[in-house]
């Protein structure tokens, strides 16, 4: 079992809610040219859920679930910026008001440039809500650390999802992380270069499809841990060989050039001491039974 510093990790609540989808108007142009208009960041999904397929999509940036806000008007400002390093993969979150009140969602990740957490949601639940409903995070993650490994740090990570990864340890001090796909250094796109990684994303971008086909990216699904080579993210998203970053995948593909599925970082290292095992079901959806993996609730009689 890996050991912690989890009993001096800082538990907050923060209050939030769904913000609307965000489209600007007129056409934008993906990276072959072509002129689209389509569905995009923000606003409560209906029909996409962690565990569904991050490609093939009739939109563009598209996150799952209910993409929340604390400042929808200053979204780089209080308290929105507080929520953003505050959230952590696998966070509770809970309904406060309106016709889905008490229903229960797990934070998936950080989506940068519109400064969103993303939840799950069962869909009867996404159905219920809307743009006014208050949302309770209980947000514990951030400054949590690999007590036997200090090379290896942790971001954006809640210490029960730490536990539910499968991770194990080798007598030569490597962590085997599952995952279900490694993404080549060079696929790495915009958000590169941030200064952290406490919050946001960077994109794996799809726009040669030769790549995308050899390294099986487009089987990319809401959810799905990757890990990222030869990239540190340490103190910030930068290239460095034999570095190794895990993250989870929390928007769709994009059609903009540089752009892709989202990647928020959870783990990182810049010595290769983290091996990726590939797992087809290192999935959140798959690890905490949410997503299309929620167990359906079953009619009474």
């Amino acid at each position: 079992m890996l050991k912690t510093n989890e009993e001096k990790i800082v538990e907050m609540y923060m209050e939030c809610k769904p913000g609307q989808p965000r489209i600007g108007a007129g056409w934008r142009v993906d990276h072959k040219g072509k002129p689209f208009i389509l569905p995009s960041i923000g606003g409560i999904t209906l029909n996409v859920v962690v565990g569904d397929s991050a490609f093939g999509l009739a939109g563009d940036h598209i996150e799952p679930g209910a993409s929340c806000t604390a400042n929808d008007k200053k979204m780089f400002e209080f308290p929105n910026n507080s929520l953003q390093m505050l959230s952590c993969v696998g966070n509770d979150a809970k309904i406060l008001s309106g016709n889905a009140k008490g229903a229960k969602g797990t934070v998936i990740g950080h989506h940068g440039g519109s400064e969103h957490i993303i939840i799950d949601f069962a869909k009867d639940v996404l159905q219920k809500m809307t743009y006014d409903d208050k949302i309770l995070i209980r947000t514990s993650g951030q400054g949590l650390e690999l007590t036997h490994f200090p090379d290896i740090k942790l971001f954006n990570l809640d210490p029960l999802l730490l536990k539910k990864l499968k991770i194990k340890t080798t007598p030569k001090g490597i962590l085997k992380v599952p995952v279900t796909t490694k993404v080549p250094a060079q696929c790495m796109g915009s958000g590169l270069g941030r200064a952290h990684v406490a919050a946001g994303d960077y994109d794996v971008m799809t726009s040669d499809p030769e790549t995308v086909e050899k390294y099986k990216i487009d089987q990319l699904r809401f959810g799905d841990f990757v890990a990222l080579m030869d990239h540190d993210n340490s103190y910030g998203r930068a290239f460095v060989q034999g570095a190794v970053s895990i993250g989870i995948v929390v928007h769709s593909d994009c059609r903009l050039a540089g752009h892709g599925p989202g990647i928020t970082t959870i783990m990182t290292c810049p010595k290769p001491l983290i091996e990726p095992v590939l797992d087809s079901k290192a999935n959140i959806a798959d690890r905490m039974k949410i997503g299309n993996k929620r167990p359906s609730k079953k009619k009474k009689k």
